[in-house]
């Protein structure tokens, strides 16, 4: 068959810029470019992610919310055990509560003490509630219930040495992240732990007693628990002055708590615990996660007759 002839009068088409080979290399350069820098993109976030998780190693557990450091219980299921007196050197034996899980690596660690007359019992409600939000802890017993700030600061001391040397879960502890805690004269104590061993990463005196009054030499971020109805250790001679005292470049805090005694830190308490747990998060496992329940810095409130401290936080 014949083929019809091309019409004379149909004008031949430019060549346009999808059916040129000349212009299709251009766009071909471009993909190719673009594929690079997607590939190059997708590699740094992927290192940024490694700097990330690399500048906070210490991250233990998930992401906090005020439902979760207010909370009965952490995250982690927490196993104890019990270090009796004779098997203890340093301090009166006590209880060693931990994580049971190992899939996160090591864990920071605290020593609490309790108070004038009292034994770790007093104390004995931290224990699983710290632990379960990722710390190793221990509730000591003193080696006399009449022992004085100085002596239960070398108590607390002791125990440390004990978790991060010779115990069953030894392990399980960076033994370059410890805190102290007390209660009263074990509140004392813990700011004499601090002034002894600066390396400490946090301190928590819960309405401390002490016949010191200035403590200039802590190096410790601490956080200083007082109560408006203390009769015992009456805030405008102990808690307030240990605060007011401690050097003005320091983490430091000091929360009031409001309507409350004494020996408001020896039961369960939402408020001593959920800032408890912050601060220790804050400044032994160096997770700025939390920083959002220190700073700014918490109202007053039912429960919060005052807080002041300085923000943020520079550790």
């Amino acid at each position: 068959m014949q083929a019809s002839p091309t019409p004379t009068s149909r004008p031949t088409p430019a060549p346009s810029p999808e059916s040129s080979p000349r212009l299709r290399r251009p766009r071909g350069r471009l993909v190719s470019l673009l594929t690079t820098a997607a590939v190059l993109a997708g590699l740094t976030t992927s290192l940024t992610g490694v700097a990330d998780a690399a500048d906070n190693p210490y991250e233990r557990g998930p992401a906090p919310t005020i439902a979760s450091i207010e909370a009965a219980r952490g995250s982690y299921a927490v196993s104890q055990t019990t270090v009796s007196r004779a098997g203890a050197t340093g301090f009166g034996g006590g209880t060693v509560y931990y994580p049971t899980s190992t899939s996160d690596g090591t864990f920071g660690a605290v020593a609490i003490s309790p108070g004038f007359t009292a034994s770790q019992s007093s104390v004995s409600w931290l224990g699983p509630r710290l632990a379960s939000q990722g710390f190793v802890v221990i509730t000591i017993d003193t080696l006399s219930t009449l022992d004085q700030p100085a002596a239960r600061g070398d108590q607390l001391l002791a125990a440390l040495d004990y978790l991060t040397r010779t115990s069953t879960v030894r392990t399980r502890i960076d033994s370059t992240r410890l805190g102290v805690m007390g209660h009263s004269m074990g509140g004392g104590g813990s700011l004499e732990a601090s002034k002894d061993r600066p390396s400490l990463q946090a301190a928590i005196p819960l309405t401390p007693w002490n016949t010191d009054k200035t403590w200039p030499e802590v190096q410790t971020p601490t956080l200083i628990v007082g109560a408006d109805g203390d009769t015992v250790a009456p805030v405008s001679s102990h808690a307030e002055p240990f605060y007011t005292s401690l050097p003005s470049a320091l983490d430091r805090a000091y929360l009031e708590l409001n309507n409350a005694s004494h020996s408001a830190p020896t039961s369960s308490n939402t408020t001593v615990a959920k800032y408890s747990i912050s601060w220790l998060k804050r400044f032994i496992d160096n997770d700025t996660r939390y920083e959002q329940f220190l700073c700014p810095l918490p109202a007053a409130s039912t429960t919060i007759e005052e807080y002041r401290g300085n923000c943020p936080h520079t550790g």
